[in-house]
């Protein structure tokens, strides 16, 4: 669960005199919203879609339409790259990227292992990762159950998963104050047996699917 292991490696990058046209066929060729701005292995910056689409030169609304774009086709990344980008460590958790990237409402942080740029991690390497957590790809039965919030719930509910023989391949947890939600994906298609037994021990099974 750590950057290194859901982060894009190797990312496209430009060098800062990119003409922003360039830039944004690059990014519409390889279906990305941001590149690193690196010269001479040298991070330099920045630039996202939003940063190129909402850029304009400031005498526009005194020129023609062909004027601006003869403008704008002389414009390069350097001009419109965002100069300090959030960074984070190929060694951090997913937990703490995404917490960054929310507080800073960041669309995404480069990857760097010292000074060299080794990826970049976005909000939608982050879905993906939380896809993976819950195991929703891979086929299974997925109940959500509610219990006592208490030292020993998991332990318990997983020892009964384990007595029947099925292997859990997604778990999440949210505590509710007294109460604590648990989502737990099983590698089965007959999980009425544990279901039975999980209401008998007092489990409210929420939903089944």
């Amino acid at each position: 669960m750590f950057v290194k292991n859901h982060m894009t490696p190797n990312p496209i990058t430009v060098g800062p005199d990119t003409p922003i046209f360039e830039a944004l066929n690059l990014m519409k060729k390889h279906r990305i919203k941001q590149l690193p701005v690196v010269q001479d292995r040298t991070l330099m910056g920045l630039v996202t879609e939003r940063d190129l689409l909402t850029v304009s030169p400031s005498p526009a609304t005194t020129l023609s339409i062909y004027e601006i774009n003869y403008l704008l086709s002389k414009m390069t990344v350097k001009e419109v790259m965002i100069k300090s980008p959030a960074r984070i460590s190929p060694e951090a958790t997913i937990e703490e990227a995404a917490v960054i990237m929310r507080e800073h409402r960041f669309g995404s942080l480069l990857v760097m292992e010292g000074e060299e740029l080794v990826g970049i991690i976005t909000e939608s390497d982050l879905f993906e990762a939380l896809i993976k957590v819950f195991g929703f790809r891979r086929p299974g039965v997925r109940v959500v159950l509610e219990a006592e919030n208490k030292i020993g719930t998991l332990a318990d509910l997983l020892s009964l998963v384990r007595d029947h023989q099925i292997n859990v391949i997604g778990l999440a947890c949210m505590e509710l104050g007294e109460k604590v939600q648990i989502m737990v994906r099983l590698a089965t298609s007959q999980a009425s047996p544990l279901i039975e037994e999980l209401k008998s021990k007092g489990y409210n099974i929420l939903s089944v699917s």
